[in-house]
């Protein structure tokens, strides 16, 4: 049995309002149901966990009543920091579950199905994968030196990891450089690999990035 657990705990501040940026709409629709809808669309059957901070989850309710939107879900209690927020996840799948467990951004609406059914069909080899791409512009370090980019990879989600495996990795103590949950995992020791990601599976977090996103869907 497959899940994905859709981390959405947003504050919408870098947006410029009060509204959480999962919450804005993008072509009619909250931007969270878009990414909803992106995962049911690769896999009916897939497991679909919302971590959403509690404040928030009545809200959710109403939207999704107002949008008439039906996607099965379940929701998590976000916690303190994104480590948290995905251990929270976790908690509502059993400890005897056997598959796969995809960690993705709410704001992240348009991951390509293609590459998602990669990421959890290489995971199922690997036991750990990442969608990453190359990075276009010039990287420059805070000393004043210029970095070779062709040394560096952006990383994307949905990050997908056996169930046993990412359990085990969060038993781990918190630490502030678990920036990702690939992060976690490698902290428990165990190699991360990677797949093509895809250019369009921007994370919507500024009123450009909402633009772009308007552009995407036409």
């Amino acid at each position: 049995m497959d899940y994905i657990i859709i981390v959405a705990g947003g504050k919408g501040l870098r947006m410029g309002g009060d509204l959480p940026k999962q919450f804005m709409l993008l072509k009619g629709q909250p931007i969270l149901m878009h990414t909803i809808m992106r995962f049911h669309e690769y896999d009916p059957g897939l497991k679909i966990i919302l971590v959403l901070p509690k404040d928030q989850q009545d809200y959710w309710h109403e939207l999704c009543k107002k949008y008439r939107f039906t996607i099965p879900h379940t929701i998590a209690d976000g916690g303190e920091t994104r480590f948290h927020s995905t251990l929270s996840g976790l908690s509502l799948i059993p400890n005897d579950t056997r598959g796969l467990v995809g960690v993705h951004d709410g704001v992240r609406p348009f991951p390509s199905v293609e590459m998602i059914r990669e990421c959890y069909n290489a995971a199922a080899g690997k036991g750990a994968v990442i969608p990453v791409i190359p990075v276009v512009d010039t990287l420059r370090h805070i000393s004043g030196r210029t970095v070779d980019r062709s040394d560096y990879m952006a990383v994307q989600t949905p990050q997908v990891f056996t169930i046993d495996l990412l359990k085990k990795a969060f038993q781990q103590p918190y630490s502030p450089h678990f920036t990702d949950d690939a992060s976690v995992v490698e902290a428990y020791g165990h190699t991360v690999s990677t797949v093509e990601g895809c250019r369009e599976n921007i994370k919507i977090t500024t009123p450009y990035d909402l633009k772009i996103s308007e552009a995407i869907v036409g």
